[in-house]
């Protein structure tokens, strides 16, 4: 069992960068390894870090400056191949909601299986967003998944968002497909013996 997603409040960490493609977010020279651990570690790799190994001072998630559980990203975020190990990398950093006016379908997809909330928002707000956190890096968002809303603490603005209704289910009760498969499996074992 995963961990469960109700309300997320949360600092954010502003990436205001359009069309940030998969091998961006992990360069495919990491994608050898197939368990999902470590690969936050070279989130944005080439980003974070000069080819002697150091960190860039200069990219946000360097920068102690920000801090928090939110992404949030500028349109078209994951956009590239389908690698499902971009979605391991952010899990694995430790964000739990990525906030765009756009993501490329199968990445959004990637993130939900990873337990990371893609959270799509109009480009106004978008930009918003981005102007509070430039103001005050401290200033926070709240994600509420039962009432798919994301609101600016600082402004008061709320917007609603889409999501699956199956995915939004696993994500509040911390299942992945299995889980769900498993939580209905007497269901499952019901319909089979009815149907014969």
């Amino acid at each position: 069992m995963k961990q469960k997603f109700n309300i997320i409040t949360s600092s954010c960490i502003p990436l205001p960068l359009e069309n940030v493609d998969t091998d961006q977010i992990i360069p495919a020279r990491f994608l050898k390894a197939t368990d999902k651990k470590g690969f936050g570690e070279n989130l944005f790799r080439d980003w974070r870090y000069n080819k002697d190994g150091s960190l860039k001072k200069d990219f946000v998630l360097n920068d102690p400056t920000y801090s928090g559980v939110i992404l949030v990203a500028g349109k078209n975020f994951g956009s590239g191949s389908s690698r499902e190990h971009a979605a391991w990398a952010i899990a694995d950093y430790g964000f739990r909601v990525v906030i765009s006016s756009f993501f490329a379908d199968i990445h959004k997809n990637n993130e939900l299986n990873n337990f990371v909330l893609p959270v799509v928002v109009s480009e106004d707000f978008l930009s918003e967003l981005f102007k509070t956190i430039e103001n005050d890096p401290k200033s926070e968002v709240e994600v509420n998944l039962p009432e798919q809303t994301v609101t600016n603490k600082v402004t008061g603005r709320c917007e609603k968002f889409e999501i699956n209704a199956y995915k939004k289910h696993c994500l509040i009760n911390g299942l992945d497909d299995i889980d769900y498969l498993l939580e209905n499996k007497d269901k499952i074992e019901e319909w089979e013996k009815s149907n014969k």
